[in-house]
């Protein structure tokens, strides 16, 4: 399948795996783009040493494109760009911040500058500071997504911008891709799909977890990191709503408990009574754990599943 995100990434599938802090590991990351889709190595809590050694490890895992994810919001946010820049990453993704100063540094080598966006006045801005694609956040997906929902997100900036979109929230499946290729998107990204895959770092009760939950079971609130967040309802998220976690708060505050720890209580420890999972609604649609590979492979055949079914309701007609 060629998408304008796949002819731009050089990438075989439209498909990615986004920069999800603690997740998005080199191993996972290595996986999908070895797969043909474009894993996304989350750098944005990492020092600069760290990142350096991150992308270092993905590069000797696989020789294909691969991206690096940076937030903007951590105070490492510049430092580790330099990094990017200095060892070529093919794709940057930043979010949750002002990128018009790493536009140019990327390009500069020819890389490739991906813009993460909840709404219209974001993906304008993007698109003037040199953006070369938006990763558009609908209201189903995990983390920081906006108040919209992705049916209706996606199709009113693909209307209105001239970059290519890359869809996220709600997606997990080939009809989900096709829904989103249908609404005007160029590409998906898989964060809660991809977090319960073989090469995922996520612990083995966690993963249980996330195929055991329906797609109601989420809470999506500004209690947990200062920023509205969508994350798996467990008493660990339900505790920390009630504290009002806040990362720098609480960091300041020297609390023992704080957002970032929370994280990895459910991610490394898969203790979901104290710790918090990110997870998106779509983890209603998971009920098993395969390699990143069979996850493409079984998305881009139910594409072709459903187009023949659709084909077949046009010629009843």
């Amino acid at each position: 399948m060629k998408t304008r995100i796949t002819e731009l990434f050089g990438i075989e599938h439209p498909i990615l795996l986004p920069g999800m802090s603690w997740v998005a590991e080199p191993e996972i990351a290595a996986a999908v783009s070895e797969a043909g889709g474009l894993g996304i190595l989350a750098c944005g809590h990492l020092l600069p040493e760290q990142t350096r050694e991150a992308i270092e490890k993905v590069r000797s895992l696989t020789d294909k494109p691969f991206g690096v994810g940076l937030t903007l919001l951590y105070p490492t946010a510049r430092q580790n760009a330099q990094i990017v820049a200095e060892l070529e990453v093919p794709v940057v993704n930043f979010s949750l911040g002002k990128g018009e100063w790493l536009a140019p540094m990327i390009h500069q080598y020819g890389g490739k500058v991906i813009a993460t966006v909840i709404n219209e006045k974001h993906a304008f801005a993007a698109q003037r500071n040199g953006a070369d694609a938006l990763l558009v956040t609908g209201h189903e997906a995990a983390a920081h997504g906006g108040d919209v929902t992705s049916l209706v997100l996606i199709p009113a900036l693909a209307n209105k911008v001239d970059i290519p979109i890359v869809a996220t929230g709600g997606f997990g499946n080939g009809q989900g891709l096709l829904a989103a290729l249908s609404l005007g998107a160029e590409a998906v990204a898989m964060g809660s799909r991809f977090a319960a895959s073989k090469e995922s770092p996520v612990h083995e009760r966690t993963k249980q977890a996330i195929m055991d939950k329906s797609a109601p079971d989420t809470i999506y609130t500004d209690r947990f990191d200062g920023i509205n967040c969508r994350v798996m309802k467990t008493p660990g998220a339900e505790k920390s709503i009630a504290i009002g976690e806040s990362v720098p708060k609480n960091q300041l505050a020297g609390h023992a408990m704080n957002a970032f720890k929370s994280l990895s209580l459910a991610i490394h420890d898969g203790d979901l009574d104290e710790g918090v999972q990110l997870i998106g609604q779509v983890q209603g649609l998971i009920d098993d754990v395969p390699s990143c590979a069979d996850i493409i492979k079984r998305v881009m055949n139910e594409v072709e599943q459903t187009l023949s079914r659709i084909n077949g309701l046009m010629e009843a007609d």
